[in-house]
């Protein structure tokens, strides 16, 4: 009679678990290309540059969508009202809107917000608090996107790009009209 078949499978190899392992943290991935992006977290390098402006990133995927900000490319909209995103979780954001649901409270003079982020920029109408100063002329602002909108009058900065013609603008409501 013919003797059975076995088949011996090795434990998973050590090596291969610290192969995907950061040195630095101790986080495991399951593939190379996942390890190789988070090491730019430790090593604070931004390989993936727009060739329209100065920013860069650690990942293909925030330049595709950064360069977005450029083409003025939207193709996530509210089916409720319309608006269109660049980003799918500022479409999910957005969507909260229209539930009415407003936890966030200001206790100074009771304006609602459905996100904590705007009831924080809020409350600096009543505080007067401005912590983001132009490192040019000294402004001072209440929330970093007007403060980064401020600098482009410094900079002349233009990102935003008109499809149709060309023409650049500072901001992307400009680009909208």
């Amino acid at each position: 009679a013919p003797l059975p078949v076995t088949t011996w499978n090795p434990p998973f190899s050590a090596t291969v678990v610290s192969d995907l392992t950061c040195q630095d943290c101790g986080r495991s991935f399951k593939q190379r290309f996942d390890l190789r992006q988070h090491r730019y977290v430790h090593t604070r390098e931004k390989p993936y540059a727009c060739t329209l402006c100065e920013k860069s990133f650690r990942h293909p995927s925030n330049l595709h969508i950064h360069l977005r900000t450029h083409s003025g490319e939207r193709p996530y909209q509210c089916p409720e009202c319309g608006k269109a995103f660049s980003q799918s979780c500022n479409l999910r954001t957005h969507c909260k809107i229209h539930t009415g649901n407003k936890p966030y409270k200001c206790f100074v003079c009771g304006k609602s917000f459905c996100h904590s982020s705007n009831l924080t920029i809020h409350q600096r109408v009543h505080t007067g608090e401005r912590p983001y100063p132009c490192s040019v002329c000294s402004k001072r602002f209440s929330d970093r996107s007007t403060l980064v909108q401020h600098e482009r009058t410094h900079t002349g900065e233009r990102p935003y790009a008109c499809a149709v013609c060309g023409q650049r603008f500072s901001q992307i409501s400009h680009l909208m009209k």
